[in-house]
């Protein structure tokens, strides 16, 4: 017999990234259905895949991604595109399987334009809050001209609309609520934070690579997006301060993850004279980049400070931790909330003291081991997934018969 999903149908949006690549829309498009919801998920589609699947019971449709540039125009089209791609396939999912819920992620906070037609038609909306929009454009483009100074104004705008709109929001974690409340004005009962947490039985240490295990004294390791705002350049010149500055030679780091300008850092490791230590694999599937990460001695968060990542909470520190592999960082106030003891700080923004850092490390294998340990523990208890279903659930129990 054919389970009645009435008034449980969630359509969950996401633009920047896949399914099931994303790991907090899998761990939420997989809690809701493990809880009685029929899930539907709208993203952007990778090489090979269809347009659209039944993927271990959650419906996912795709649209083709299209590769955009670095200036204004492109983003605007790309974000411009993906809202149409997005809402024409709505469209279709509205028909069948249909939905109740329309869950949207953000950046962009352009889904709010989908979400606001939806709930004309008795739908309940859910904004999830991933990242602060504004600030991430600021980051890319500035505020030295006036047009930029306007789509911050716009996205700010966009930010608040989303929230106003929402019957419900979704924070990571509480510097994105204290945003949400003071910039926002929004009431504290219409947030709840569910955090960025692993899955430690997906997440934990596997066999390591051989062809990393060994490499050179201290194998050093980046993962994840790497976008103006994530701080590889910074990363490149700790890396060219531990030759120059400190004399370390014996090292060698691996970077994994899609970069939005390859070349670019490429093209920087090899003026800094790193280009036979780096390595950048570019996206990796879990299994591969597990089995790396695995096999280095040290993670590295090279976020600077600034004021989105000083409030965002970031997965790769996690990751680390996950994998038992102690992390250099900048001091930023969310990155002592995820890492605490499993990680030394740098002064925020001083390349020659990540550097540094790095060395405490390099010098002291058994400092490596507790720091890892401390990490994999601070998972467990703290920031697994499965205490992050039951806020998840319990903020669409809270709007279920609005």
């Amino acid at each position: 017999m054919r389970k009645d999903f009435r008034g449980k149908r969630v359509l969950i949006l996401v633009e920047n990234s896949s399914y099931p690549e994303d790991g907090r829309i899998f761990h939420e498009a997989t809690t809701l259905s493990e809880a009685g919801y029929q899930v539907s998920v709208i993203c952007q589609s990778r090489p090979n895949r269809p347009w659209r699947e039944l993927r271990d019971g959650i419906y996912v449709f795709r649209y083709p991604y299209v590769i955009s540039g670095k200036g204004l125009v492109s983003y605007l089209w790309e974000y411009g595109y993906s809202l149409l791609a997005m809402f024409y396939l709505s469209i279709i999912v509205l028909v069948k399987p249909g939905f109740d819920y329309i869950h949207a992620a953000n950046p962009p906070d352009t889904a709010v334009f989908i979400a606001a037609f939806y709930k004309i038609l008795g739908k309940r909306f859910i904004f999830d809050h991933h990242d602060l929009s504004p600030e991430i454009y600021q980051i890319k483009y500035g505020a030295n001209k006036k047009i930029h100074r306007l789509l911050y104004s716009i996205l700010v705008s966009l930010e608040r609309l989303s929230c106003k709109l929402a019957d419900h929001i979704i924070a990571t974690n509480y510097s994105y609520k204290a945003i949400e409340i003071k910039r926002d004005r929004v009431p504290a009962d219409r947030i709840t934070v569910v955090r960025n947490g692993p899955d430690t039985h997906l997440i934990h240490p596997v066999q390591p690579n051989p062809e990393l295990s060994g490499r050179a004294k201290a194998v050093l390791a980046y993962l994840g997006s790497m976008a103006k705002q994530d701080g590889v350049d910074h990363l490149l010149r700790a890396l060219h301060n531990l030759d120059q500055c400190f004399g370390y030679h014996d090292w060698f780091c691996v970077l994994i993850g899609p970069a939005d300008d390859m070349k670019g850092l490429q093209k920087l490791a090899h003026d800094l004279g790193l280009a036979d230590r780096t390595w950048f694999t570019g996206y990796l599937p879990n299994e591969s980049w597990m089995s790396l990460l695995s096999a280095v001695d040290i993670g590295i968060e090279p976020a600077p400070a600034n004021p989105l990542n000083e409030a965002s909470t970031m997965a790769k520190l996690m990751a680390y931790m996950a994998l038992m592999k102690p992390s250099v960082a900048y001091d930023l106030r969310e990155h002592r909330v995820t890492a605490g003891d499993s990680a030394l700080y740098a002064r925020p923004n001083d390349d020659v003291d990540l550097a540094r850092q790095c060395i405490r490390l390099i010098d002291d294998p058994d400092l490596r081991k507790r720091m890892g340990e401390i990490g994999r523990q601070r998972v467990v208890d703290q920031f697994d997934w499965k205490y992050q279903k039951e806020p998840l659930l319990s903020a669409y129990a809270s709007i279920a018969h609005k």
